[in-house]
């Protein structure tokens, strides 16, 4: 039986809303009196089992609970009920640099932030060296952190916490701040604790990190688990709920190969075929790198509509966005058609991809996306292979043809 590393058991978490000071007041002095608070249910008997060295995404949109989850599991915030165990040392990247001192230097917060996270002097003086390099923050380090931006903050407190691999890593956000390339560095530095077999729970709306780093992802909703599953399957279902307007309705699938494919809409229009072609016009089993195909999709009207947009969006096989369009953006323009029309919308492109297998994810709606009007969503519509059998060898998510020259100096 595999070890749990976190072990989450029936939390709930609520708060005590008071109309007025005077209310809360009044409830203390006079304790067997009416109510004079409305309970605000945050959480709702969420049970979850992390397994050691596993990476758990948890998604969902604001106010579903992710923040407050996580300060219950860091012990930040009491639970109403339930209990969370740990099995190892934890690290958190919730809030990074709050608590920095800022007429402190620098260094003088490594040393704070350091004990606070539980080591002694001796091992944070030991990492100096480490933390200062992988900040990147030179002499700054010895000046007072009121003179820091926001990015030079970050850097420093990430670089604390993460001095030594833990066995547990709670991160919430905290790469969403600070330039791009400290971003890529840091994300870097979470990989690879998770390779060497930390923990990891973490909270992201960026679909591209859940799918890349989790083995499983958790989406929640208005304080309760709503699926657990493959962090592609749950991220489709999480982007359908996104276009969840009126009318809306989402169902999950089973595809030929044993996958789990999305569909959501409102019914207005559906997809009735997806088509991709090769040079030659045919449907095939396997395409080439470089080939020049030809994407049908083709659509109904149910109703009336005056603006019908059909969008497209290739994923690896990871689920992770490797490009996406639509008509809108194209500029088409608004499409009208009458109730029973079908429409084909064609899009041709060259299959400037690496090997490997792929999905196309296809959409019909209005406008430019379909949060506000969300006809039908397909994901995993289309399922392809693409080989490489007359390109020179190459590696990676995408083919650029170059051209090399070598010069003798």
């Amino acid at each position: 039986m595999t070890q749990s590393s976190i072990s989450i058991k029936n939390i709930s978490k609520c708060y005590k809303i008071y109309g007025s000071r005077n209310d809360r007041l009044k409830e203390w002095l006079l304790p067997f009196s009416r109510s004079r608070h409305e309970e605000k249910w945050v959480l709702r008997d969420i049970s979850l089992e992390v397994a050691q060295g596993e990476a758990v995404g948890i998604i969902g949109m604001n106010g579903a609970g992710k923040s407050t989850l996580l300060k219950i599991i860091t012990g930040t915030t009491q639970p109403t009920a339930g209990t969370v165990h740990f099995e190892g040392s934890v690290s958190a990247l919730l809030e990074l640099g709050l608590g920095f001192h800022p007429d402190f230097t620098g260094r003088d917060n490594v040393y704070m932030s350091g004990q606070l996270l539980g080591y002694t002097v001796e091992e944070i003086a030991a990492h100096m060296e480490q933390i200062e390099a992988f900040a990147e923050i030179g002499a700054a380090v010895d000046a007072p952190v009121r003179t820091y931006s926001s990015g030079m903050q970050v850097r420093l407190a990430f670089a604390v916490a993460t001095m030594k691999r833990p066995d547990i890593l709670i991160v919430d956000e905290a790469l969403s701040v600070g330039d791009t390339y400290f971003q890529h560095k840091s994300f870097n530095r979470i990989k690879e604790f998770c390779e060497a077999g930390t923990t990891l729970l973490l909270v992201s709306h960026d679909a591209g990190a859940i799918q890349a780093v989790c083995d499983r992802a958790v989406l929640l909703d208005h304080g309760q688990i709503l699926k657990v599953g493959q962090p592609q399957e749950v991220m489709d279902y999480y982007n359908a709920m996104l276009g969840g307007n009126e009318g809306v309705s989402i169902r999950v699938e089973e595809t030929e190969d044993g996958g789990i494919k999305t569909i959501s809409g409102n019914g207005k229009a559906r997809i009735m075929s997806v088509q991709l072609l090769n040079e030659k016009g045919e449907e095939a089993e396997f395409y080439h790198v470089g080939e020049k195909v030809c994407l049908k999709v083709r659509g109904k009207a149910e109703i009336d509509l005056d603006d019908m947009s059909c969008g497209i969006m290739l994923k690896n096989r990871l689920g992770e966005e490797i490009y996406g369009i639509n008509t809108y953006s194209r500029d088409k323009g608004a499409v009208a058609c009458y109730a029973d029309d079908c429409l084909e919308f064609n899009f041709s492109f060259p299959l400037n991809i690496g090997e490997g297998n792929y999905s196309i994810t296809v959409a019909l709606h209005s406008g430019e996306t379909h949060i506000n009007n969300n006809y039908e969503w397909c994901d995993l519509a289309r399922v392809f292979r693409v080989v490489n059998q007359s390109k020179k060898h190459f590696v990676g998510l995408a083919y650029l043809p170059t051209e090399i020259n070598v010069i003798r100096l």
